[in-house]
């Protein structure tokens, strides 16, 4: 099966020294692969590169096997306080591409309580995004990226603020989705445990190079 994204004789440079030279991987489709390396590696600026890459229609270090509007980011840091007026169930409705605003189509509606019911939202969709938990965002940031319909999930760091059983309870429910949504994942994370329990490969980053490890049967 073709690789949803490869990745040849990749250089990256910022203003103050190279990030990343003759970077070569590939991720494969409809698997879970984790993009790990210590503090300023550059894990985030890889990710946001290659999606400008893909706005930009570039193809010649990045090639992408789906179209841009089938790829989701979901970076780390959202501006969400206690006091955010939307509830969780108007904000994830605001991931449709082609909104009859302020009504969803019938298609919409019926199509957005699949999505809460399996990212389990739905008993809470009438509370304030701003008074929800960390977890509960997180699921509501996941659902709304999971309104466009994407191929290629990405996720920033998403469990870095969650307790332990808020972080499994995540990975298990996107693994869950994945399998329904025929959806391939990268997923940026320093968590270990996280990583030997649910990654299906590990892309790590150091010295300006990367290195693809498959991870073994039974560690996931």
């Amino acid at each position: 099966m073709q690789p949803i994204l490869e990745v040849e004789n990749l250089d990256i440079k910022v203003p103050d020294r190279t990030l990343f030279r003759n970077l070569n991987f590939v991720i494969p489709r409809n698997e879970l692969t984790c993009i790990t390396g210590e503090n300023g590696v550059g894990k985030s600026t890889l990710i946001k590169h290659l999606i400008q890459d893909l706005n930009r229609n570039s193809t010649i270090h990045a090639q992408f096997a789906i179209p841009h509007d089938k790829v989701q980011y979901v970076p780390q840091l959202r501006n969400i306080d206690d006091e955010y007026p939307l509830n969780i169930h108007d904000f994830v409705a605001l991931g449709f591409k082609h909104r009859i605003l302020p009504w969803n189509s019938k298609a919409m509606k019926q199509r957005l309580r699949e999505i809460l019911d399996e990212t389990k939202l739905t008993r809470i969709q009438a509370r304030p995004l701003g008074k929800a938990s960390g977890g509960e965002k997180q699921r509501a940031y996941l659902a709304q990226a999971l309104c466009a319909d994407p191929q290629l999930l990405i996720l920033d760091e998403a469990t870095a603020n969650l307790d332990q059983s808020a972080k499994h309870f995540l990975l298990q429910l996107l693994k869950s989705i994945m399998q329904s949504h025929d959806l391939t994942v990268i997923f940026i994370t320093h968590d270990p445990e996280l990583i030997n329990a649910y990654a299906d490969n590990e892309l790590h980053l150091e010295n300006q190079t990367a290195t693809m490890t498959k991870m073994k049967k039974g560690e996931n």
